[in-house]
C-alpha cells in the first residue's frame, strides 16, 4: 500500500511530510503536520528532518525553502501552482511601486518568492491587520489579493491600494450561496475566509484563516458550521471534531491545484527526492527579510 511505503521511506530518508489544509484527505492522513502554508513552513524549520515533503502548491514549498535553506525541499506535484500568486510578477510589482513612491508594500504570503523579494513585509490572512498597523507609512500597496486587502482596510485608517488579484475559489462565493446554505442549515455558524468578497464577509458570523477556523471549531459551543473556504478544510475539521457537523458553503469550492497531489506522487517524491524546490540565494535572502519582518510583528 502506498501509505505504508510512504511511512517507511519517510523514516529512511529522515523526512517530514507537510500537508496544507486543502490537500486530499488521503494525503492529510500520511502527513506529520497539517495547517496553513506559513504555519507549516515555520514548523518545518524547527524540525530535525533533512528533507521536507511539501504537499501544497509552489509558493508554499518556496517559503519552506526560504526558511529552511539547509534542508532539501521537495514538492510531490511540480505542476501545482496558485493562480492568484501568478496574477502579479516581480516586474509588475516594481511598476506598481514606481507609481506610488513612498508607499509600503505588504505582500500576502500567497505569492511567489520573487514578489516577496520586492516587498517590504509579508502578511498572512490571520495577521494582515497587525502587519499594516505596524508600518510607519500611511499608504500601503497590498498585493496580490484584493479581497484580503479590502478586509484589512476595514480595520485601519491607513490608505490601502490593492492589486487586482484574487483566489478563484473564494471569489466565487456569492450572497446567494450564503442564503442557500443558511436555509439548509439554519442553526449553523457561518465561518468564511478573508479572501472572500466583501458582500460575503458581511453575511458571515466569523471571518478566519484556516487555522483560525480550526481553533474556533474546537472552542465553539455550536454543533454545526458552514465553512466558507476550500472543501478540503472540512476533512480536517470533521476529524478533529467528530461530534460536530461541517457543511461546505459551496460544494464547488475546489482548488484544482491543491487536488493534484496524490499518495502515489508523495511516494515517488520520497523515492527520488524530486522534484526539488530551490530558490536562488539572492531572491531567497530578500524574501526572507520580508517574512522575518512579519514574524517580528
Amino acid at each position: 500500500m502506498p501509505a505504508e511505503d510512504i511511512l517507511r521511506l519517510k523514516k529512511e530518508k529522515n523526512a517530514v511530510i507537510l500537508a496544507h489544509n486543502y490537500q486530499p484527505g488521503e494525503v492529510q492522513e500520511v502527513a506529520d503536520l497539517r495547517g496553513d502554508s506559513l504555519e507549516l513552513s515555520r514548523a518545518a524549520a524547527g524540525e530535525e528532518a533533512e528533507v521536507i515533503v511539501f504537499c501544497g502548491v509552489d509558493f508554499m514549498a518556496e517559503t519552506a525553502a526560504i526558511l529552511s535553506p539547509e534542508k532539501r525541499v521537495i514538492m510531490p506535484e511540480a505542476g501545482a501552482g496558485c493562480p492568484m500568486a501568478s496574477m502579479i510578477t516581480a516586474q509588475q510589482l516594481r511598476e506598481f511601486k514606481a507609481g506610488h513612491p513612498g508607499a509600503a508594500v505588504v505582500c500576502y504570503v500567497n505569492s511567489s518568492a520573487e514578489v516577496k523579494a520586492e516587498s517590504d513585509i509579508c502578511c498572512t490572512s490571520a495577521n494582515g491587520i497587525e502587519v499594516v498597523e505596524s508600518l510607519e507609512e500611511e499608504t500601503v500597496l497590498f498585493v496580490p489579493d484584493r479581497n484580503l486587502g479590502r478586509y484589512v482596510a476595514r480595520f485601519t485608517d491607513k490608505k490601502i491600494i490593492t492589486w487586482d488579484g484574487y483566489c478563484y475559489v473564494h471569489d466565487r462565493y456569492t450572497p446567494e450561496d450564503v442564503r442557500r446554505a443558511r436555509s439548509l442549515h439554519p442553526e449553523a455558524e457561518l465561518l468564511v475566509h478573508p479572501e472572500c468578497r466583501p458582500e460575503v464577509i458581511d453575511l458571515a458570523d466569523h471571518v478566519y484563516s484556516t487555522s483560525g477556523m480550526a481553533r474556533h471549531a474546537r472552542k465553539s459551543s455550536a454543533q454545526e458550521f458552514i465553512i466558507g473556504t476550500e472543501v478540503g478544510m472540512n476533512y480536517r475539521l470533521k476529524q478533529e471534531n467528530p461530534e460536530k457537523e461541517f457543511y461546505p458553503l459551496s460544494e464547488e469550492a475546489i482548488c484544482v491545484d491543491m487536488k493534484k497531489t496524490s499518495l502515489e506522487k508523495v511516494l515517488s517524491s520520497l523515492v527520488t527526492l524530486e522534484p526539488r524546490v530551490v530558490v536562488p540565494e539572492e531572491i531567497a535572502n530578500r524574501a526572507r527579510g520580508a517574512i522575518e519582518r512579519m514574524l517580528a510583528v
